[in-house]
């Protein structure tokens, strides 16, 4: 049995933010990423898991929604905690029960703005373009059966410009990330 915590990271297409959640816990000791689990078989994520040697598992969209294939997975791997890292589908109830407060989750917003179904990525930072808003930035919460209103672990704000892009919009979002989402989730660790 591992004295460490066990992370499993679910995402759906690059794997940026899976990388350097990666880099960030490698050399812990009470901490490691065990698996990437991907919806997208063509996911460049997939690439990310193997030059840093870590196991990768592909799963049709059915198998999540349905049944304890990956529960069981996860189980088998004895996972404890899941981070879910640019993952678009909504977490099933089965898996919420079976990670009850242990299932964290990132939005490129500071919610409740900008929040629920098709609410991710670009058509975010469009949104908060659109809207003129001077501020954005993200929110890291757990994961409850509504998308994207489960209890904040943390929101941070980025400026932003009336001259800036969405692309520019992103940039900023992005650096929040990477910069706030390892920090949260070790935080979020040790205080539980």
């Amino acid at each position: 049995m591992s004295t460490k915590i066990r992370i499993a990271i679910f995402a759906s297409g690059n794997g940026s933010n899976a990388e350097n959640i990666y880099d960030f816990f490698k050399a812990n000791k009470s901490i490691e990423i065990v698996s990437i689990l991907c919806n997208k078989k063509d996911a460049f994520v997939f690439q990310r898991a193997k030059k840093l040697g870590i196991a990768s598992f592909h799963f049709a969209n059915s198998d999540f929604r349905e049944g304890n294939l990956i529960i069981n997975l996860l189980k088998s791997q004895q996972v404890d905690i899941i981070v879910l890292a640019g993952f678009l589908l909504r977490i099933p109830q089965n898996l919420i029960d079976a990670f009850p407060k242990g299932i964290i989750n990132i939005h490129p917003a500071l919610l409740p703005k900008y929040g629920g179904k098709g609410m991710y990525g670009d058509n975010v930072h469009k949104a908060v373009e659109a809207a003129g808003d001077t501020k954005s930035g993200i929110t890291i919460h757990l994961v409850n059966k509504n998308y994207d209103e489960g209890e904040h672990l943390c929101q941070l704000e980025c400026d932003i410009l009336n001259s800036d892009t969405y692309e520019e919009i992103a940039q900023k979002v992005h650096l929040l990330e990477y910069e706030h989402f390892p920090t949260t989730i070790e935080q979020y660790i040790n205080q539980n």
